[in-house]
């Protein structure tokens, strides 16, 4: 510690002299730097959290020509999946030394991905991750020339931009297949909003399943993400079971959690049982999917994973690498919302 009453900032030499280091290891450490072994890393680490000593974040910008600052350019953070998207990428960049600088888009147009990445740069940002899968903000991406590396994340694959997502056919697949392994003669869809391509992604790959299955591909009912467009989903898919037009509803793939709770509570209200008459499986994985009555069978993403793997590309770039990602796999959690198709009558 610094003798009584000396009021000083703290500097590197002070960490230095406590840990019994050189200053230059000391600015690796700090720095981020490879090359120090985790013994001494420690031990700098300890002498830092001692003092209380805080980097002069201005100061080493000058030395080192970073910030390390990322920005994230997002919108729709009042939606479960952008929302645990963002805490993974935090939780990520904290975790590997850099702090993360939030833009919210009140559009998803590309003037207004523009102008936040335009910021970011003029505030010096590192790198700038763009966190989108709307309309005008996601095809902008693909013509953005950036002097910072930019990186995209669940826009799906794109030739043109370095990109992590998770792959929404996938999922979409693996909802459709698991309800076909069940007997259902065919599975009926309530999608997300036509302009997302995570939910354009489900669809596709619901309908794939269906084809390769040799299914009757039924009409899809449109959703919002929201619970209320779930539950008017349900009304109507229980008057269709009413009317017995059309491919029989005795299994539903709806395109996240939060619709199928809705619905679910349509189809209670209908006199249908969950899984007895109709089986019903999400997508997401939200806290509360196995608290449902019942408890929702759905699709996991594995956000702090896209958090992590995002993180590990936009370090990547900025040390000049190309590499080339992997999308994350969703998998299935299987509860009590599916079950065995019910004999024909």
């Amino acid at each position: 510690m610094l003798p009584e009453g000396v009021s000083r900032a703290l500097g590197l030499s002070d960490v230095a002299a406590r840990a019994g280091v050189s200053h230059q290891t000391v600015s690796r450490v700090v720095n981020g730097h490879p090359n120090v072994a985790p013994s001494t890393r420690e031990r700098v680490q300890q002498a830092i959290a001692e003092l209380g000593y805080r980097p002069n974040a201005a100061a080493r910008a000058l030395v080192t020509g970073s910030t390390r600052t990322l920005g994230l350019v997002t919108s729709h953070i009042n939606q479960y999946g952008p929302a645990q998207t963002l805490l993974g990428l935090e939780k990520a960049a904290r975790a590997a030394g850099y702090s993360l600088s939030v833009a919210v888009l009140d559009e998803d147009s590309e003037r207004a991905m523009r102008e936040a990445v335009d910021r970011f740069v003029a505030q010096s940002v590192d790198a700038v991750i763009a966190l989108s899968t709307y309309g005008q903000a996601v095809e902008a991406l693909r013509r953005f020339e950036s002097p910072v590396p930019l990186i995209a994340v669940q826009v799906g694959r794109d030739e043109s931009r370095p990109t992590v997502w998770v792959d929404q056919e996938v999922g979409g697949a693996l909802a459709t297949r698991h309800l076909l392994e069940l007997g259902h003669r065919t599975v009926h869809h309530v999608t997300g909003p036509t302009d997302s391509m995570e939910a354009r992604g489900r669809l596709l790959g619901w309908r794939a399943e269906l084809l390769a299955a040799g299914a009757p591909v039924p009409e899809v009912v449109c959703g919002d993400w929201w619970p209320q467009s779930g539950f008017e989903a349900g009304r109507e898919l229980a008057a269709r079971v009413r009317s017995g037009e059309g491919p029989e509803v005795t299994a539903v793939f709806v395109a996240n959690d939060q619709m199928a709770l809705g619905l679910l509570n349509a189809l209670h209200e209908a006199g249908l049982t969950v899984p007895g008459d109709i089986s019903v499986v999400g997508f997401d994985d939200v806290p509360e999917a196995g608290y449902f009555t019942p408890a929702l069978t759905t699709v996991r993403q594995d956000f702090a994973e896209l958090g992590r793997r995002g993180v590990q590309l936009v370090l990547a770039r900025l040390r000049g690498q190309v590499t080339e990602a992997e999308p994350v796999l969703p998998r299935l959690v299987v509860r009590s919302t599916t079950g065995p198709a019910r004999p024909r009558r």
